[in-house]
């Protein structure tokens, strides 16, 4: 389920770590032959001007040759190059000795250069990931392969307003983060995209089961009316939909208002009987409001909790139809209008469901099939554009493959 969107969100956080790892790998790769080219060809300089080496050396020299006449002096035959020295001579020797050693010192910690910051730097930038330290993410990092993302979404139903708002989310969140290793990337995409597809299913809905335990105090049942074209899995769900209420302990009863079709009704009254639960339904042809009334005045006088009504599946640009279907809703009042549309349609989906919105007003979506949706541009869709909520998704061919949609559960299938 969700496949390629999952795919099309796992391959942009890959991908945009993977950017931003080589842009820093490069990056810390000319800096660092940089550094080895100046430091080989600059000397380091004494405060003075001299080259260390050459202040060193001609300290050492001086010192060499003020020493060595005394060293051969005082060798085994130095009597035969010359007088010993006195006593008096020897001490000023010493102390000389000592003066030299303490200049050469001095030079060489003069000249000697601060290393402590350098060694500190080259220890920090150490590390697989390193060159990502202190690294902040900009628009450059990103903004190609988002555009990328949003092709990808396109060409996978999704609605062009979604694409468009997921991928500013993610900029928004992504650009000025600073991050210290690899790792950082990858997680701050993931968040981004999380947020982004949250904000997208973020739409407040109506608890059902409260709308049930609410018309109960009052004495009403609660009246719930069903519209959408021909083969998106209306008639079905109407099935699946009672026994997901029986199963909470609630009596339905359904009313075939569908009159357009003799087969409509047929196959209505099969799952009814199928399921055990009462069917109003009139001949074909009769007055669909009529019938959606009856099935209403039955439940009241019965102390059923719940009406379901099904509608002709018509297409909605079929004006006549949809006049008929105003009509049932200004008769009996409906609680709930729901949507029914096919998941694997895309975005045919979603401009149905606009329509029908635009014509009767619904407070919620059905989505069927989402089992074999593949792409998963509908679910991502549709409630975002016409700002109604998924309330249940169609997940197999029985009455009980039907599930309440929770948008924590889509944000896991497609980033996990």
């Amino acid at each position: 389920m969700f496949e390629s969107l999952k795919k099309k969100f796992t391959g942009t956080i890959g991908k945009i770590s993977d950017n931003i790892t080589e842009e820093d790998e490069l990056e810390a790769s000319e800096t660092k032959v940089s550094e080895t080219t100046e430091k080989s060809e600059i000397p380091d300089k004494s405060s003075n001007g001299k080259f260390v080496d050459e202040s060193v050396k001609e300290i050492q020299a001086e010192s060499e040759s003020k020493s060595e006449p005394d060293n051969n002096k005082s060798g085994f035959m130095g009597f035969l190059r010359g007088k010993p020295k006195t006593s008096k001579e020897v001490k000023d020797d010493s102390e000389h000795s000592a003066e030299t050693e303490l200049e050469i010192e001095s030079s060489t910690d003069e000249i000697k250069p601060d290393n402590t910051e350098t060694s500190e730097e080259e220890s920090e930038k150490s590390g697989i990931f390193s060159f990502v330290r202190h690294r902040t993410i900009s628009e450059k990092d990103i903004d190609d392969i988002l555009f990328e993302l949003e092709m990808a979404l396109l060409e996978g139903d999704v609605a062009m307003d979604v694409a468009e708002e997921i991928i500013k989310s993610v900029k928004e969140n992504l650009v000025g983060r600073k991050i210290k290793r690899r790792n950082d990337v990858s997680d701050f995409t993931k968040e981004a995209l999380k947020k982004a597809i949250e904000n997208i299913l973020d739409i407040e809905g109506r608890d059902i089961t409260m709308l049930i335990e609410e018309a109960k105090k009052t004495g009403e049942p609660l009246k719930i009316m069903f519209v959408g074209i021909n083969g998106t899995g209306k008639t079905t769900t109407i099935a699946k939909i009672s026994t997901y209420y029986m199963e909470k302990g609630y009596t339905p009863v359904i009313a075939a208002s569908d009159t357009f079709r003799a087969g409509a009704i047929e196959q209505l009254t099969y799952h009814a009987d199928k399921l055990g639960v009462k069917i109003i339904k009139h001949k074909k042809g009769a007055d669909p409001a009529a019938v959606a009334y009856d099935a209403v005045e039955h439940a009241k006088a019965k102390g059923k909790e719940l009406v379901l009504v099904d509608t002709a599946g018509r297409m909605q640009t079929n004006i006549n139809l949809m006049d008929e279907m105003k009509k049932i809703k200004r008769v009996i009042k409906p609680d709930l209008i729901i949507y029914v549309g096919d998941a694997l349609t895309g975005n045919d989906s979603v401009e149905q469901a606009q329509k029908f919105n635009d014509a009767v007003g619904i407070d919620g979506i059905i989505l069927t099939k989402a089992d074999a949706d593949a792409k998963g541009g509908a679910a991502l869709s549709i409630g975002y554009v016409i700002q109604k909520p998924i309330l249940f998704l169609g997940t197999g061919q029985s009455y009980s493959d039907i599930m309440e949609f929770k948008p924590e559960w889509m944000v896991e299938q497609i980033i996990g």
